[in-house]
């Protein structure tokens, strides 16, 4: 009897549990669907029920001259954010695995600091020193604000990857006689491609989806993507708006995506590549 109450117990908790990851999900989604299925609705009226299927939106998008300028500004701030954000957050991640040096800890709390804090908070707080040091927004300071939220998620991914990369294989570089260096271009680096990758794509989307640092740090009169969003939405609620929608939901979701497929067939070929071992 204990037995079978128990499993009918077990049976209600799983289905309870079942049915709140499904309206978890349904919350997170719904209005994604949502605005991808509106951007094609023909009515100026972004809302339900449509009255038709139209590409007009998207047509007015790609002939809007400040979206397109928001856009190049966003995409050209990620590019820059991901290719410093990589080379800096693989380093950094190099050295607290593989050194011991004094103030390591210290470091690798002030490299993952800005994770933890807010990022209003930390938006609020540099915009309030930029004003005290009298220093005006610049696009420069955009720049290094978005490295400085990207850093250690990058930092993380690659600390991982560098944790499973066993020491030997230096070890055995450096007995050869390689340099330092030589041994972490030859040896290290290519193991760390995955992270690498990861990294650079993750810095990528928390560069070009940024709203509130970029709200608080862009110059006046520079729109990036998620801030144009705000401004038209200050207007009225279009289908343009969410064709605008839409195009981020590809941007953010599509090239991580992408860039996953493209790592995992690129392993595959190497693997390929790589001579057999024959069977003794």
């Amino acid at each position: 009897m204990r037995g079978t109450r128990r499993r009918q117990e077990g049976r209600w908790a799983w289905r309870l549990t079942g049915f709140v990851t499904v309206c978890v999900y349904i919350f997170m989604f719904a209005p994604i669907v949502a605005t991808v299925v509106l951007s094609f609705n023909a009515s100026m009226f972004g809302g339900f029920p449509m009255t038709g299927f139209s590409l007009q939106w998207y047509g007015k998008l790609m002939a809007n001259e400040a979206v397109l300028a928001a856009f190049r500004t966003s995409l050209w701030i990620a590019l820059v954010t991901a290719i410093v954000t990589t080379a800096i957050g693989v380093t950094t991640a190099f050295a607290l695995v593989r050194f011991e040096f004094r103030g390591k800890q210290a470091l690798s709390t002030l490299v993952i600091l800005p994770a933890l804090v807010p990022e209003t908070i930390l938006g609020v707080g540099l915009l309030v020193l930029i004003k005290a040091v009298d220093q005006p927004r610049t696009m420069l300071l955009l720049v290094l604000g978005h490295i400085l939220l990207a850093v250690p998620y990058v930092v993380l991914i690659a600390q991982a990857r560098m944790i499973g990369i066993r020491r030997v294989y230096e070890e055995a570089a450096l007995s050869l006689g390689a340099s330092r260096f030589s041994s972490f271009r030859e040896i290290t680096l290519p193991l760390l491609i995955p992270a690498v990758v990861g990294g650079a794509l993750l810095a990528f989307t928390i560069s070009f989806d940024n709203t509130s640092a970029s709200l608080f740090w862009r110059p006046a009169g520079v729109e990036t993507m998620p801030t144009q969003i705000l401004s038209m939405l200050k207007i009225s609620i279009s289908p343009e708006i969410n064709a605008l929608g839409t195009v981020m939901i590809l941007v953010t979701v599509g090239i991580p995506l992408i860039g996953g497929l493209v790592l995992q067939s690129l392993t595959k070929l190497r693997r390929r590549g790589e001579p057999k071992e024959e069977l003794q």
